[in-house]
């Protein structure tokens, strides 16, 4: 199961990734990253709540492991 998250999580990645390619060379089909950003931390609410789901994220994959492994 770890495996099938981990994978679709780099499937994401990838379709994000892609995107920001198609948006880069057609900027009128989709918004770059950049514009959506702006846009995004306009108001304090969004701010906040994109810095939750950043620190989220970041908890499941970078500590939530390591909480787990027994020291020694």
């Amino acid at each position: 199961m770890r495996t099938f998250t981990i994978s679709l999580y780099l499937v994401f990645l990838g379709a994000a990734f892609a995107l920001a390619a198609i948006a880069k060379k057609r900027p009128t089909a989709i918004a770059p990253l950049g514009a959506v950003l702006e846009r995004a931390f306009v108001t304090r609410p969004a701010r906040i709540v994109l810095v939750l789901f950043w620190w989220w994220l970041g908890w499941h994959f970078l500590v939530a492991r390591t909480v787990d492994t027994p020291l020694g």
